[in-house]
């Protein structure tokens, strides 16, 4: 849907464009996030959101049914799937058709090196496409 992985590279296509620029326009939207590495691969993307807290030691990542947290890592996601949903949507002429699954995966950082995997993980993702359970060839 987004794109290929052509010789280990991943290829965008419009849809993926859409996505990799709204994933971007995240950290501008909102001062306190920083997007770090991240790759949109055919049919997912992978992401490092860094959220700035003043003196607060932990990100919310968490929120009470129906009371929304405002710039916590499920509104964050919220917003940034909505918006491409629509956008696509648009495009492609299918109002209220999904784009996305209905949950995500999350991972709380919690050091350097855990950090330098997981970066390592993104940026090589594309490598490992082929091996992928979600690349429909492999079904």
């Amino acid at each position: 849907m987004f794109g290929d992985v052509i010789d280990g590279v991943m290829v965008l296509n419009g849809f993926g464009k859409i996505v990799a620029t709204e994933w971007t326009k995240t950290e501008t939207m909102r001062p306190n996030v920083i997007i770090d590495e991240f790759i949109v691969m055919p049919n997912h993307m992978h992401g490092i959101i860094i959220i700035r807290r003043g003196t607060r030691r932990r990100a919310p990542t968490t929120e009470q049914f129906g009371q929304p947290t405002h710039n916590s890592i499920p509104s964050i996601i919220r917003g940034f799937k909505s918006t491409v949903t629509k956008q696509i949507n648009q495009w492609r002429n299918t109002p209220g058709m999904p784009v996305w699954q209905r949950n995500y995966y999350e991972h709380a950082v919690r050091n350097d090196n855990d950090l330098a995997e997981i970066r390592e993980y993104i940026v090589n993702n594309p490598l490992q496409w082929h091996l992928d359970r979600e690349n429909p060839t492999n079904w």
